[in-house]
């Protein structure tokens, strides 16, 4: 996925209100920018950290800029990580399209945002006359607080525990279904669930994977043009 234009480095000087984020740009102009993000975001709101934002000519925004990169160091050197939690539906369809998912390949149509379960919308839904139907649920992980390990949530989500749920509804139903961590940050090496911070999310999970749900996590390569996914990192239970 690339950024439709090219975005502006500055300086965090707060999250706040979970949804704004005040940054001091490069050249000195201070701005407001949206901050695209429900979660916690643990580790990655330190003030004074490098961020990048992108910037949007529409006349009916209230605020132009978009906070979408922070540069973190956990000691083994910068990483950009992407926080746009709009952005992991868009990556994965395009690495689908694209073939670069062994697992999710040779389907004939994907289609996004499409209603299923009870009340709910699936990410991705991959069908072929031959295969059938795969369900993908896509979910951002930026969360890091040991060097290579990325973990989700950040926070507790309820929501999350009704997606794996419904993921198992359709495997039972005869259907794929199949949760992508989609890990916007390219220092991960594995994936776990954050037990401590979400036990109800990893008790879920594993519930889930019994009932025949498959999970995939995948990391990224990040630049300031482009976030693209790359390659499959092992998932670690417990």
């Amino acid at each position: 996925m690339k950024f439709a234009s090219p975005l502006k480095r500055g300086r965090l000087i707060k999250r706040y209100k979970r949804f704004l984020a005040d940054i001091e740009l490069d050249g000195g102009e201070m701005i407001t920018a949206s901050c695209p993000n429900t979660g916690s975001m643990m580790g990655l709101c330190d003030p004074g950290s490098a961020v990048w934002v992108s910037e949007s000519d529409s006349p009916t925004r209230k605020y132009r800029h978009t906070w979408e990169l922070i540069e973190n160091d956990l000691g083994a050197g910068v990483s950009l990580v992407g926080i746009n939690t709009g952005h992991p539906n868009k990556i994965v369809s395009e690495a689908i399209e694209e073939k670069r998912i062994a697992k999710l390949k040779g389907y004939a149509s994907l289609k996004r945002e499409q209603k299923y379960g009870k009340a709910s919308r699936i990410d991705i839904l991959l069908e072929d006359d031959a295969k059938g139907r795969a369900y993908v649920e896509v979910k951002n992980v930026h969360l890091m607080r040991d060097h290579g390990l990325a973990e989700f949530p950040d926070s507790v989500t309820a929501r999350g525990v009704k997606h794996l749920e419904e993921l198992g509804d359709m495997v039972e139903q005869g259907h794929r279904g199949v949760m992508m961590f989609l890990i916007q940050r390219p220092d991960a090496t594995r994936f776990r669930p954050a037990s401590d911070i979400d036990p109800a999310y990893a008790a879920a999970l594993e519930r889930a994977l019994d009932r025949g749900v498959e999970a995939l996590a995948y990391r990224c390569d990040i630049t300031p043009e482009e976030v693209r996914l790359a390659k499959s990192v092992p998932i670690k239970l417990g």
